[in-house]
């Protein structure tokens, strides 16, 4: 597999690695990228990959709660004009509000559901691109619920009332008031955009995930020279750190930078007089885990003109 300029660029910017480094790395890994990346960490070469991919597609995502029940719905545009777009805004929170009533988080049966202005929410997609002139995608949308107690919403970067770039949802199950509950949830929302868990609980992190990063320590520890015991203590060591600092319950309050979500919680509940669990979560970053091609505008601008 070949690779690019662009591509040792892009593995400097991802890693902080040496150019050389990178380059020597495309080149082990025949040119996959990821293998890279693996290869530049295991060597201590890299920083820790970074938890939020760089933003890579445009659009909105947008957030809507009714009582008990919340839902995210990410909408992708080619530009951040049409982001900007009214029309398109007025799009993503209707249908953000559609998404409210589903009875699963199927994004191509909500293309089907019924749309407020009339027809269904994939023909008035449909006609947006047609009169805004750009591509526009339903990407991804996750509900959270609870029996009793609150759904909270926040969203960072907001470009309008629940719409904007970090979309989160927060259910807290408790016989609690919500003038508990409401800013409990909010704090907590505000901790889960700025440290992007994986998973709620370290048992829920995706094994893959969980495999990559022992992989990656096992390889770090057999550099050490050290006897294989120690070896293996070093990696479950690494990948037990790897879970505590990835799922919610266990990471630190952004807010102190000391206790753990999962005590934040519990210490909340006990002041309240009334026990709160944490049920559940949604973060959706705009772009998240979209690869978009990087433009030369110049370039194509004189290949338009045949200037090349």
């Amino acid at each position: 597999m070949a690779y690019t300029a662009a591509d040792v660029k892009n593995l400097r910017e991802r890693t902080g690695a040496g150019m050389m480094d990178c380059k020597k790395a495309l080149d082990e890994s025949a040119g996959d990228f990821e293998a890279a990346v693996d290869a530049l960490r295991a060597k201590g070469l890299a920083a820790a990959a970074k938890k939020s991919s760089r933003t890579a597609a445009e659009g909105l995502v947008g957030v809507a709660v009714n009582g008990t029940k919340g839902v995210a719905l990410e909408v992708n545009s080619e530009t951040d004009f049409v982001a900007k777009n009214d029309q398109f805004q007025d799009f993503v929170r209707k249908a953000t509000e559609v998404a409210l009533g589903a009875a699963s988080d199927d994004v191509e049966a909500l293309k089907d559901a019924a749309y407020p202005d009339g027809g269904t929410v994939s023909e008035k997609l449909t006609n947006n691109v047609a009169t805004i002139g750009e591509n526009q995608q339903l990407r991804r949308m996750k509900t959270v619920s609870v029996a009793q107690g609150v759904v909270v919403p926040y969203m960072h970067n907001a470009a309008a009332p629940n719409l904007g770039k970090i979309g989160v949802l927060v259910a807290l199950e408790s016989e609690a008031g919500a003038d508990v509950l409401e800013p409990l949830g909010k704090q907590i929302a505000m901790h889960i955009a700025a440290a992007f868990p994986l998973a709620l609980n370290a048992e829920d992190l995706d094994a893959e995930l969980i495999a990559r990063e022992r992989k990656i320590a096992a390889e770090k520890a057999a550099e050490s020279g050290k006897p294989a015991e120690v070896q293996a203590k070093m990696v479950d060591g690494a990948v037990a750190k790897y879970a505590k600092e990835n799922a919610l319950l266990s990471q630190v309050f952004v807010m102190d930078n000391k206790t753990p979500i999962a005590q934040v919680v519990d210490q909340a509940g006990k002041a309240a007089g009334a026990k709160i669990v944490l049920k559940d979560y949604v973060r959706f970053q705009l772009g998240e885990g979209i690869e978009k091609a990087e433009t030369d505008f110049a370039a194509e601008v004189a290949a338009a003109a045949g200037l090349n």
